[in-house]
């Protein structure tokens, strides 16, 4: 942190940080520690300036975790982020409650584990693109979240992108830089 601040950078995030790596950075730094998303950063985090709205939907509650991380990314680079926490396909209605949000979104973030189903069933629905992000969290034949990463990468349903397993931080940058595009003349 101290080159980059040295070399003028009024921001930084730190990602996958531990609760203890979290309190000794902060004995020198201020540091905004978030332990629920393993993140922290230093400066603060600006007035959105996105064209529209990022919205992040869960699965299940144990997916959290890995969606506050990509919430929190891409509210760091300025996007205005909408949470959508427990709306998995096992209880289908929890999602299609949000139908409003979910419909007037720029681009969706789906973070689930187990069987990865609610990227596809999202992806069915909207008409803006869909950022899957498999989760290593389940139960029975989850495999470390390598069902879900195969069930999101053969999804069917179009504009569907997918990343690594519980990778948050690349789902929040992907989505603020497809929320920060303009047409190219």
């Amino acid at each position: 942190m101290c080159a980059m601040l040295k070399n003028g950078q009024k921001q930084i995030l730190v990602t996958r940080l531990s609760k203890e790596a979290a309190d000794t950075v902060s004995k020198t730094y201020f540091l905004t520690y978030r332990e629920n998303a393993r993140l922290g950063y230093y400066g603060s985090i600006p007035n959105p300036d996105g064209i529209g709205t990022v919205v992040v939907a869960t699965g299940g509650t144990s997916d959290i975790p890995v969606a506050e991380e990509a919430a929190l990314t891409a509210e760091f680079f300025g996007n205005r982020v909408v949470r959508l926490f427990d709306v998995g396909v096992a209880g289908l209605h929890r999602l299609l409650a949000h139908k409003e949000e979910i419909m007037s979104a720029s681009v969706i973030i789906a973070v689930a584990g187990m069987e990865g189903a609610l990227a596809s069933v999202i992806g069915g629905l909207v008409d803006c693109p869909v950022i899957a992000v498999p989760t290593s969290v389940g139960y029975g034949a989850a495999f470390g979240g390598l069902s879900a990463l195969l069930s999101m990468l053969n999804s069917c349903a179009s504009g569907v992108s997918v990343v690594n397993i519980d990778n948050g931080f690349g789902a929040g940058y992907l989505a603020n830089m497809i929320n920060h595009m303009e047409a190219k003349k």
